[in-house]
């Protein structure tokens, strides 16, 4: 990597740990300057504005996120052939993944960017909104494999339970912050994992008859 590359690259560590601990708006860029240890003219080299420096921020952070959940459920259609066992395995190993973050999960960028969008431009903005669609989608092609497989024992749409999964991994994330339980993110995603294991692989449930009056 080149002395260039590093630079932005380390710039761009520096304002996500700020971002993530206290969001844009109390992060300055004077303080990541100093943090990088570099001259204005150094940081205005690789970044313009603080608007382009938050589109570097949520394209690295989506990438980095996209090839997690590649590597993990990429592992999971390895292992099983089944779409719904290797969706499951998925699962398991990103709750795994999760539970062995020393500090919990740092937090959400994407979520960061949402509580305070007026102070980006349309294309900050736009990112944020692509990245939750892609990651919808995700998760919804691969529930309508399973569905089609396994058809669920109750009815469901598989474009509102894919997006449960975003909101279970952004609300265990402030959950886990609130209550400083790290452990509340991976549980709840293996709570995810237990749901989608009963719909798809258990049995419609059997309602008593109503007796006549």
């Amino acid at each position: 990597m080149s002395k260039g590359r590093e630079t932005r690259e380390r710039i761009l560590a520096i304002a996500e740990e700020s971002v993530l601990a206290k969001g844009f708006g109390a992060t300055s860029i004077e303080e990541i300057i100093s943090e990088a240890g570099l001259t204005k003219s150094g940081f205005f080299y690789h970044f313009r504005d603080k608007n382009e420096l938050a589109r570097a921020m949520l394209e690295r952070y989506v990438t980095a996120n996209d090839k997690v959940f590649a590597e993990l459920f990429g592992r999971g259609c390895e292992l099983s052939d089944d779409p719904l066992q290797a969706f499951l395995i998925g699962l398991k190993l990103l709750a795994e993944t999760l539970a062995d973050l020393p500090n919990g999960h740092p937090g959400c960028l994407i979520a960061s960017v949402c509580y305070q969008e007026r102070l980006f431009d349309r294309e900050v903005r736009e990112i944020t909104a692509r990245s939750v669609n892609a990651w919808n989608l995700f998760f919804q092609v691969r529930l309508e494999e399973i569905a089609q497989c396994h058809p669920p024992a109750e009815p469901v749409d598989i474009a509102h339970l894919a997006q449960m999964m975003s909101c279970i991994t952004d609300g265990g994330i402030i959950m886990s912050k609130v209550l400083r339980d790290p452990g509340i993110l991976p549980q709840q995603v293996l709570l995810f994992r237990s749901y989608v294991k009963l719909l798809f692989a258990g049995t419609p449930a059997v309602r008593p008859a109503l007796l006549a009056g």
